[in-house]
């Protein structure tokens, strides 16, 4: 006799059934369907169970030393929680810095970098409201070197900023040159500039009224004594094409953005003696706090070092950190002397204006348009006076400055601008250094991990590839090595010292 044998159901998981011998019939606990909904449930959930250990067991693996598994969840948009270093402020001196960093670390992502930038759609941002001007005529060498360097990086960006298997980067760099005019008055600080400029490298022309009636016979040259002009790394490009290329190049780096607002740190402070016996306050932050956008939701994020890109709203960030909030005559007292300006750029039409050899021509005036584009189109813009500074708390334009200040002196410079006509305007934000219109580079002497990138006074976008550069080496290695921007540092305006820019337009 065949003993009966306990055999597994064949529709599932149910041992219950029997083979009875004699008839070759199942026997079993459950009527077929029954079992068969039954046992599939029990083999979804043994499947899922099957799956879970699986993701736990991975999970305790990741999590050895070494692993950065968390068992709790991250909030979608927020920035990570620890990062290296945080910049504050994601325009073109912001990403700039961020690409130098991690072309300059030592090893791949040696280096965490977290670009926070409070306006992602760049409305009112300074670098792409810009007139995209680059000039080697300055009165300091130092300034003569960046933009020196800022050519040849535009002139060779896809060997900097191209990505493989993406179109090459266009910055629509136009090498027209500046043409400097100065009165009889003017003329000897004129002349003295162009001496520098040659000896730093810069190839400048100086041409008297004769020379400049000839090579550009539409300009009026009443009341000019001498003119300079910038023969090859001088023009203007798309600001947009550079701010654009140090993000998605810094990107590819494995740089991190947020789309938020710095809006405090924690800062540790430390009592610390100087050689005379003055009491000083020295403060490290350890921490950013990011608000998100349209959120009640703020991510403090631990980090290392912080640099202040902030552009024309830096000094709001420096006080976050308590900077120039100190004891009256002391240097904690010194603030971050930078401020939002406002300034007005026009576009007109001129069909019979200056042709193909236009340069960016700056009157003795102050005024200054250039071409744009080779349509008749030209573009321009005048800095108002301390008593016309215009309110900052919008971006409107004054249409009524334009006929008032500027148009006269376009005119009286080149008559045929009597007929132009305006079609548009915009305006923007310059990071406008109110003690000498100069940057403001590296460390700040009482809070040790927060360095400055700002206070460039319009001439941030044509450094920035030099200052990213700058600042990524004083970090990284110590000290600058391509170029020495000391004389840019925080500690001049501590000392009551100025560095003087005698070229400011």
């Amino acid at each position: 006799m065949v003993p009966l044998r306990a055999l597994r159901c064949s529709l599932g998981r149910c041992t219950q059934a029997l083979l009875l011998p004699r008839t070759g019939h199942w026997l079993s606990c459950c009527s077929s369907l029954r079992c068969s909904a039954r046992v599939r449930k029990q083999e979804d959930f043994f499947k899922d169970l099957d799956k879970g250990f699986v993701q736990i067991h991975k999970k305790l693996k990741d999590a050895l030393p070494g692993s950065d598994w968390t068992p709790f969840s991250k909030t979608g948009n927020l920035p990570p929680e620890r990062m290296d270093i945080v910049i504050v402020g994601g325009g073109v001196i912001g990403w700039s810095i961020a690409y130098w960093l991690k072309k300059t670390e030592m090893i791949r992502d040696g280096v965490s970098v977290l670009v926070v930038e409070k306006d992602p759609t760049y409305s009112r941002a300074s670098t792409v409201l810009s007139v995209g001007g680059i000039r080697q005529q300055f009165s300091m060498p130092e300034n003569i070197h960046m933009s020196h360097f800022s050519a040849h990086f535009l002139r060779n960006i896809n060997e900097y900023l191209g990505i493989l298997n993406e179109d090459p980067i266009d910055i629509q760099f136009n090498p027209s040159g500046y043409l400097f005019l100065a009165s009889e008055e003017g003329a000897p600080t004129l002349e003295d500039n162009v001496r520098i400029q040659r000896s730093e490298g810069a190839k400048v022309a100086l041409m008297h009224p004769e020379q400049l009636k000839k090579k550009f016979p539409w300009i009026n040259t009443d009341g000019v004594a001498v003119a300079s002009y910038g023969l090859e790394n001088e023009g203007w490009f798309d600001p947009w094409s550079l701010l654009n290329g140090f993000r998605r190049k810094a990107l590819s780096m494995g740089a991190l953005q947020c789309h938020g607002e710095v809006t405090g740190f924690g800062i540790e402070n430390r009592e610390m003696f100087t050689s005379d016996g003055e009491e000083l306050t020295l403060k490290r932050i350890t921490e950013a706090y990011v608000q998100m956008p349209k959120s009640l939701e703020r991510q403090p994020v631990e980090c290392a070092i912080v640099i202040n890109a902030a552009g024309a709203w830096s000094a709001k960030v420096a006080e976050m950190a308590h900077i120039g909030t100190g004891p009256e005559n002391s240097m904690a007292a010194v603030k971050l002397p930078v401020e939002p300006r406002k300034r007005y750029v026009y576009v007109f039409h001129c069909p019979d204006g200056p042709g193909m050899e236009c340069p960016l021509l700056i009157d003795p005036s102050g005024a200054y348009f250039r071409r744009e584009g080779l349509a008749g189109n030209y573009i321009g813009g005048i800095s108002p006076t301390e008593e016309e500074e215009p309110d900052i708390s919008d971006l409107e334009v004054d249409h009524s400055f334009f006929q008032e200040r500027l148009w006269p002196k376009l005119a009286h410079r080149v008559p045929i601008f009597e007929s132009l006509k305006v079609k548009s305007a915009w305006a923007g934000y310059y990071d406008y250094n109110t003690c000498d219109q100069n940057a403001i580079l590296g460390v700040h002497p009482l809070v040790n991990n927060m360095y400055l990138a700002t206070g460039f006074s319009g001439h941030g976008l044509q450094q920035s590839p030099a200052v990213g550069r700058a600042i990524a080496e004083l970090i990284l290695k110590g000290n600058f090595q391509t170029l020495n921007l000391g004389t840019f540092a925080f500690m001049r305006f501590c000392r009551g010292e100025k560095a003087l820019e005698r070229n400011i337009v």
